[in-house]
């Protein structure tokens, strides 16, 4: 028996120090902001057994605002996996477990310890590392505009098969689309400077090789053509969960609804307009952009937004405060294959038509394959929506709370008018739908506003008295 109780304790211990050895901690579904309870789990990027480092991408996950994926804050080997792909997962919730090393187990505990003195916010500015992707090393995609640039020799050390730096170089990697295993670095990890210097390195290939601009703008532009959707006619009735982009809907919906609306409408001649475009387009191409109206229409429209404030602004909750933007995020709704998505040009006061084009065609790429993100999703100040590129002349659009003004910009018609001379000549009209918050506009200020942005695109020339 005494031999029997011996060999218990020395089995008991040799459990005990494996344990030891490879504590096990849950990796926890941090806040990501803007008031997002849970998230829908889209696919996963490893696996159990998988080992993990920092940094890694571990899910792709998507909120009611956008898609985000996940990077892992340990290093370690991955034993469960929460939730399968389709369920939802609730912010504070466990995606994983692992097991990580006793350093990694202790630096955990120490953070969640002192909860009673340093509140959650505490790891802010790690998870906040979550939204920006990092490339999945064995699957890197080379992007359009980088294809016809000759790549600059790497050698970089061995780093795991995975690309280290900050989540500030990732985020600036993902707006000028960069792979990141292909900027060069002389140490193990890629810094701001060598992304800036890559990105001068593209563009000096660029310009060297004018040929390939018109390609490199056709690929680019071929994610955002629209395409006949292929219909399934319901030959019974189905029931199908609300998803998150609906949700938000819902909530943009039930918000707008509190507001009192009123419409002003109007028609704009847009021959003038027409002919800039048509003079734009080569000049847009060298630099591998694609020039549609709305650039111009949203430059007209930050531009009328200077005279006109009131219409950039927003109403606090209570009702007490409205706050005039004096910067310009022009929101822009698109339709997506996952639903009404309306991601906003950042700062149109003190961009070209060219850059606006540029961003456009960015988000419109981003809105194709799913990637906006929550930076392109949140902070718009003012609406267009751009209804005629689908079809139709007049519509009653709903603001954007906390925003106080929409346009809703019909199809462009070959139509006939009468010219000065009294002769019937053809013109093409655009007519738009303007919705107003009436608790912070009048009618005649949306008057005032709506001319005056109809003077800019019917005289593009004056546009270029505005410009510094």
């Amino acid at each position: 028996m005494l031999h029997l109780r011996r060999s218990l304790v020395a089995h008991r211990a040799f459990h005990s120090s494996r344990f030891a050895a490879r504590p096990e901690i849950s990796f926890k579904l941090s806040d990501i902001g803007e008031g997002i309870a849970e998230v829908e789990v889209l696919q996963w990027f490893v696996k159990p057994g998988d080992k993990i480092s920092q940094f890694q991408n571990l899910v792709e996950v998507q909120s009611d605002k956008a898609t985000v994926e996940i990077t892992s804050r340990f290093d370690g080997t991955i034993t469960k996996l929460h939730y399968e792909p389709g369920q939802m997962a609730k912010v504070g919730s466990a995606l994983i477990d692992l097991d990580v090393s006793d350093e990694v187990a202790a630096a955990q505990n120490a953070s969640n310890a002192p909860k009673s003195k340093a509140p959650a916010k505490k790891v802010e500015p790690i998870k906040k590392a979550a939204p920006s992707p990092a490339p999945i090393a064995h699957a890197p995609t080379p992007t359009p505009a980088a294809a016809p640039v000759a790549r600059i020799p790497i050698a970089r050390a061995n780093t795991g098969g995975k690309v280290l730096t900050t989540p500030s170089v990732r985020r600036l990697a993902r707006e000028h689309n960069i792979d990141l295993e292909d900027v060069p670095a002389e140490g193990d990890r890629i810094l701001k400077g060598d992304i800036l210097n890559y990105i001068k390195h593209l563009a000096e290939n660029k310009a060297a090789a004018p040929a390939a601009a018109p390609s490199a703008s056709s690929a680019s532009a071929t994610p955002t053509t629209s395409t006949t959707p292929a219909f399934e006619f319901l030959t019974e009735s189905t029931t199908v969960p609300v998803t998150p982009i609906q949700k938000m809907m819902v909530k943009s919906m039930n918000a707008a609804l509190k507001v009192p609306h009123f419409g002003y409408a109007d028609e704009i001649e847009m021959n003038a307009l027409d002919g800039l475009r048509t003079t734009l387009k080569p000049l847009a191409a060298a630099r591998g952009v694609k020039v549609t109206y709305l650039p111009l229409m949203i430059k007209a429209a930050s531009l009328a937004l200077k005279y006109y404030p009131i219409l950039n602004a927003s109403v606090s909750d209570d009702e007490a405060h409205i706050t005039m933007h004096a910067h310009h995020n022009i929101s822009v709704a698109m339709d997506t294959p996952k639903g009404l998505l309306v991601p906003n040009v950042k700062n149109v006061e003190s961009k070209s038509i060219l850059d606006i084009a540029e961003d456009l065609q960015r988000l419109q790429k981003l809105g194709a394959e799913g990637k906006l993100g929550p930076n392109d999703l949140t902070g718009g100040t003012f609406s267009l929506s751009n209804i005629g590129s689908i079809g139709g002349t007049y519509m009653s659009p709903v603001i954007m709370v906390p925003q106080v003004a929409i346009g809703a910009l019909g199809k462009i018609q070959t139509v006939p008018r009468f010219n000065a001379a009294g002769d019937v000549v053809p013109v093409k009209l655009m007519n738009v739908s303007w919705s107003g918050d009436h608790r912070v506009i009048d009618g005649a200020t949306m008057a005032r506003f709506s001319t005056k942005w109809k003077d800019f695109l019917e005289n593009p020339v004056a546009m270029l008295t505005e410009l510094k």
